[in-house]
């Protein structure tokens, strides 16, 4: 029985495939959390990879504190990026099947149009450049992994946008929010059964590819598509981002393009408005 090590087991990514595990039955599953594989402690990661030693790595792992990684870039350049180089050594040397996931935090926001794998990357915060350096060091020691750059995750599990604004709808008559910065949300559910598609399909196709729900949204309209569906009665207000500074700065536009990853996998992206109620109706 192949074993599949999902790294980051805790997170929204983690916890949506461990709902899904459910369906996958001829996998035996590992789900490890910080003290299993410790992405922040190089010196016995290597080691923790080969007791464990999986046929598949699901890498959800990551430093994705935003804000906090302005002052904390050796820890965030050490969990993004050194641990990745170790886990990509590791799925090469032991013919391994690696999926790494990343970010639309790798560009500096200023195209217009939707962002293919090609796209150039010129990230404007320490965690975009610490992910673009995981991605770089993934694909350099290892070409056989494959990378999916994802935006805006959210899910019933963890700390995310659409739980805190649930909560602030409900408690407040009035928010902002901010509205010229352009992108589409995640569901991590759909994600992780796309990585779980990838995983069983007949053909490994190596590469990167993007993946996020349809729709050309911001912040802004997804709080009202939130409030129009939880039927919350608070006022929803659209501010520009200069208007609610954050020690780091956020892509005013990272639309990414999922051509490719239908094409070569066959995904059926769902609209955000579709997904977004099935993770409502979770009561999140």
């Amino acid at each position: 029985m192949k074993k599949i090590l999902v790294t980051g087991a805790t997170g929204q990514l983690g916890s949506e495939l461990k709902v899904l595990s459910e369906n996958y039955a001829q996998y035996e599953w590992i789900f490890a959390d910080r003290t299993q594989v410790s992405l922040d402690n190089l010196d016995v990661l290597k080691k923790q990879l080969e007791v464990l030693s999986p046929n598949i790595i699901l890498n959800c792992g990551a430093y994705t504190a935003v804000d906090k990684a302005e002052t904390e870039q050796e820890l965030a350049n050490m969990i993004n990026d050194l641990a990745v180089g170790i886990i990509a050594q590791y799925a090469k040397d032991y013919s391994v099947k690696l999926i790494h996931i990343s970010t639309d935090y790798v560009f500096d926001g200023t195209s217009s149009v939707a962002l293919t794998e090609e796209a150039v990357t010129k990230p404007i915060n320490v965690y975009g450049a610490t992910k673009r350096a995981g991605e770089l060091t993934c694909l350099k020691l290892n070409p056989d992994a494959i990378i999916i750059r994802t935006s805006w995750v959210y899910s019933r599990f963890g700390n995310n946008f659409v739980k805190t604004m649930q909560r602030l709808l409900q408690e407040r008559d009035t928010i902002s929010v901010v509205n010229d910065q352009i992108g589409s949300p995640t569901y991590a559910a759909d994600l992780a059964q796309v990585m779980m598609n990838i995983v069983t399909a007949q053909e490994w196709i190596a590469g990167m590819y993007n993946y996020s729900n349809e729709g050309e949204i911001s912040w802004y309209e997804f709080v009202l598509a939130i409030q129009e569906i939880g039927g919350y009665t608070c006022e929803v207000n659209g501010i520009p981002s200069s208007a609610y500074p954050m020690p780091a700065k956020r892509p005013a536009f990272s639309l990414l393009d999922k051509s490719k990853i239908k094409e070569v996998y066959g995904i059926d992206v769902p609209e955000y408005k579709v997904s977004l109620k099935k993770c409502l109706k979770f009561k999140v």
